[in-house]
């Protein structure tokens, strides 16, 4: 079976929207308290542009990363283990032929 081609029950789809925000939420919480820690240390205007350089690239990087299309979703739910943002057993109820995949993925990673 394709990755492409995975069917995801009516359970398996809540339990994805909600294991997915839950990632994202933890990702923008850590960013948001590294932001105000750099914030707070700016002394001049290079710094400044520093802070901007880093929320820029955060933003592409975050902005990838969370793209929640069932044809790759197995991909990005192994990313996210594998960063810890996210743990396998938050994700408990989805098929094991699933959980099985994601577990591979972050084995290769």
């Amino acid at each position: 079976m394709q990755v492409t081609d995975i069917q995801w029950s009516t359970t398996e789809k809540e339990i994805s929207q909600s294991a997915f925000d839950r990632a994202h939420q933890r990702e923008i919480d850590t960013l948001i308290q590294t932001v105000t820690e750099k914030a707070q240390t700016i002394s001049d205007v290079s710094e400044v542009w520093q802070l901007h350089d880093f929320l820029s690239a955060k933003r592409h990087e975050i902005d990838g990363k969370y793209d929640y299309r069932y044809s790759g979703l197995l991909f990005v739910f192994a990313r996210l283990v594998r960063e810890k943002w996210l743990s396998i057993d938050e994700l408990e109820g989805l098929e094991p032929d699933k959980l099985a995949k994601i577990s591979a993925l972050v084995r290769m990673g």
